[in-house]
Parts: C-alpha cells; structure tokens; sequence
C-alpha cells in the first residue's frame, strides 16, 4: 500500500491547506506560491498516475485515494476563486462544476453497486473538462495581470461547458440502469 504512487497522492493532499495558507497570506508573492502549489500538485496527479501504471504499483487505496485528492483540490480551489472575486459570473461555474463532480461521483458508486461501474469510464471529453479547468484555475489564483485573468475566466466557461457536456454523457450512459423498474 505505501509505494511511490501513493507517497505522491498523500503529499498532494498535505498540499492543499499549504496551499489555502498561502493563497491568503497578505503578503505580495501569496498569489504566486498558491499557484505554484497548486501546480505542483497537478504534476504529483500527472506523476502518481505515470508511475503506478509504468512501475506496476496499482492498488485499490491508491485507486480510490487518487480522485478523491484530486476533487478536493479542486473543490477549494474554486471556492477559494469564488471568495476572491465575489461574482455571481464565477459562483456558477464553480457552483456547476461542485454539484457536477457529488453527482457524477454518486452516479458511479450507484452504477458499482448495480455491477455497470465500467460503463461509465472517464471520456476524453473529461479528460479535456479537466486540462481546461486545472489552466483556468491555475490562471485565476496567480492573477499576474488582468490579461491572465481573462484567459482564465475564459477557460473557466469553457471548462463549464465541457462540465455539463460531459455529465449528460454520463446520464445518458446510466439511463438505461437508472429507469429500471425493480
């Protein structure tokens, strides 16, 4: 169980109040140390996933402990994206994207539970969901310039768009075992 892959899951959630800390000390740096912070936990995501598959140490905690850092990270980012800028034009997206993961995660346990767990596997248009949110977020905790702010909002709604392409994909996948009458 502890193995490389599971040492680099475990650090990046010791990331994440590290990161939160920084974010809002009142210091004029804060906003680059979270983003690098939340950048090196996006490369410890890349790397556990690498070395598991390419060093054989796949387990059942790393695959269960994985997403849930990943989510997490994610989650209190954008709350924390949602404070900073206190719009309703960043609430919804985050709002979005928060509700989409709690429902998408209890549509895959519902589906385990019914023996249909593998047809709904991550798409690429998940995997694209997710590169486009982890740059917007990336983008909107540095707020190096007002530019960068820009590109992040947009890769946010494009992020957003994906977020809600994606869970009707996976609806319409789980439909046919969710209308079931028993």
């Amino acid at each position: 169980m502890l193995n490389i892959p599971n040492i680099l899951t475990g650090f990046r959630l010791f990331l994440i109040p590290v990161f939160v800390v920084l974010f809002y000390l009142p210091i004029e740096w804060s906003a680059f140390a979270a983003a690098f912070v939340f950048w090196l936990a996006g490369i410890t995501d890349i790397l556990d996933g690498y070395l598991a598959r390419r060093l054989n140490q796949t387990t059942p905690f790393g695959a269960f402990l994985d997403p849930v850092a990943d989510k997490i990270m994610v989650a209190v980012s954008l709350v924390m994206i949602v404070d900073h800028y206190a719009v309703i034009w960043i609430t919804l997206p985050a709002m979005i994207m928060i509700c989409r993961e709690i429902m998408i995660s209890a549509l895959r346990e519902w589906m385990a539970e019914v023996g249909q767990r593998a047809s709904i596997a991550v798409s690429w248009v998940g995997k694209i969901k997710t590169a486009m949110q982890m740059t917007a977020l990336f983008l909107l905790i540095w707020q190096y310039n007002v530019a960068m702010e820009w590109v992040g909002f947009t890769f946010l709604y494009i992020a957003t768009a994906l977020t809600l392409w994606s869970m009707v994909a996976y609806l319409k996948v789980a439909w046919p075992a969710l209308n079931q009458s028993r």
